[in-house]
């Protein structure tokens, strides 16, 4: 199984640790199986797969070959109607998925006009917190749901081929887990839930079936936020739990999206800028030495130049397909996902790339008026040479 780029490097780890304590009631129980206890938890598990495929994807004639509706953003409280998707997603539902389990999940795709596609799989979960503890490390760490989406993706992408501009080749992707309660036994307000259940969130957010130390919890439940007494959200960097209604999770699960689908395009930038950097020093090195060899720097400088240009236009497509300007409580939580998910980490990469490539570009325009200020000189003097061997020779040239 494929493992993202943020939970790769917790794998080892955690299977080291799984196998010292096993213990087979840790195995989450399959459909039909008898739960012990009274149902305590009702609500849902999402699993979102998002995918890069290409530069961008025209959203008015992607709605005319689906017939699929738009999707506005929500917010937790009644705000403004410019407070919106400035192009808002194009949703189409697709055939429900059955794992092998038996889980029946319904399953969603959402198109972004930035070129990425969000593949939401949904499974309705009533049970216990160990119920659900288990689920979590099941569908975390062993159900490989990035091969069952990017099967959904093949298909759709030739039926939608019309409406997508420059189709990469090979696509980035990102996953992402969130698990929804909207009931609780007792109705427990967030403070309550957390005094009372703050181990087995930490343990849910994280896919781990061992409980986690008092330090990883803390680290974990930095990074929760309420607006109401009675609602949560808990947000690492592979998942996040959320205690709400289904109005209100929508907004954080909109939000998450959101979030990950940024990270998806500035880890593209990031390896763009990285290809480009390095074929420019390629061609330093071995490509611009020499007085006549210069002149080539400025077709080189005008391709870094266009892919700077390129990078500027696909990022601020990105930042600004979301306005949340007036509701803090959305743009508050928005930047704590952003901050979790690891989307400032990347965006700061790519500015520092930036950053490096505008300077070389300013360096090999510089080179290149060097060059051409030298061949002028030394045309100048050529001309004056002959200006004096034909003034000795007692004529001067027409």
């Amino acid at each position: 199984m494929y493992l993202g780029p943020r939970r790769v490097r917790f794998e080892v780890g955690r299977k080291l640790k799984s196998m010292e304590t096993a213990n087979p009631t840790l195995t989450a129980p399959m459909p039909g199986q008898s739960i012990a206890q009274n149902i305590t938890l009702q609500g849902s598990v999402l699993v979102l797969i998002q995918f890069d495929v290409c530069e961008e994807i025209k959203l008015d004639a992607l709605r005319d070959i689906f017939g699929a509706r738009r999707q506005e953003a929500s917010f937790k409280h009644p705000a403004p109607g410019y407070v919106r998707f400035q192009r808002p997603p194009v949703v189409e539902p697709v055939e429900p998925l059955v794992l092998e389990s038996g889980e029946r999940l319904d399953v969603q795709i959402k198109y972004y006009d930035y070129g990425v596609l969000s593949v939401v799989f949904e499974l309705p979960f009533s049970g216990d917190w160990d119920t659900l503890v288990r689920l979590a490390g099941r569908w975390v760490w062993d159900t490989d749901f990035t091969s069952f989406a990017q099967k959904i993706v093949k298909e759709k992408i030739e039926r939608a081929r019309p409406a997508l501009v420059k189709l990469y080749d090979t696509w980035l992707h990102e996953d992402y887990f969130v698990f929804h309660v909207r009931d609780i036994a007792g109705n427990p307000s967030a403070a309550e839930l957390l005094a009372a259940q703050g181990g087995r969130i930490a343990q849910i957010v994280r896919g781990e079936n061992m409980p986690l130390s008092d330090g990883e919890q803390q680290e974990i439940m930095q990074s929760k936020i309420s607006y109401y007494p009675n609602d949560l959200a808990v947000i690492s960097w592979n998942g996040a739990f959320l205690y709400d209604s289904a109005g209100g999770a929508e907004t954080v699960i909109q939000l998450l999206e959101y979030a990950n689908s940024q990270l998806l395009e500035f880890r593209h930038y990031d390896e763009l800028l990285t290809r480009e950097l390095q074929s420019v020093y390629d061609f330093m090195d071995h490509g611009s030495t020499g007085i006549w060899a210069r002149w080539r720097t400025a077709k080189r400088a005008n391709r870094l130049h266009t892919v700077l240009l390129d990078v500027d236009e696909l990022t601020e497509r990105a930042d600004n397909a979301i306005k949340f300007l007036s509701d803090m409580f959305s743009a508050r939580l928005y930047k704590v996902a952003a901050s979790k998910i690891g989307v400032s980490d990347y965006k700061n990469l790519v500015n520092q790339k930036v950053h490096t490539a505008e300077e070389l570009y300013r360096f090999m325009v510089d080179q290149f008026h060097q060059s051409r200020a030298f061949v002028l000189e030394l045309m100048v003097v050529i001309i004056l040479i002959i200006d004096l061997i034909w003034l000795f020779k007692g004529s001067m040239p027409i």
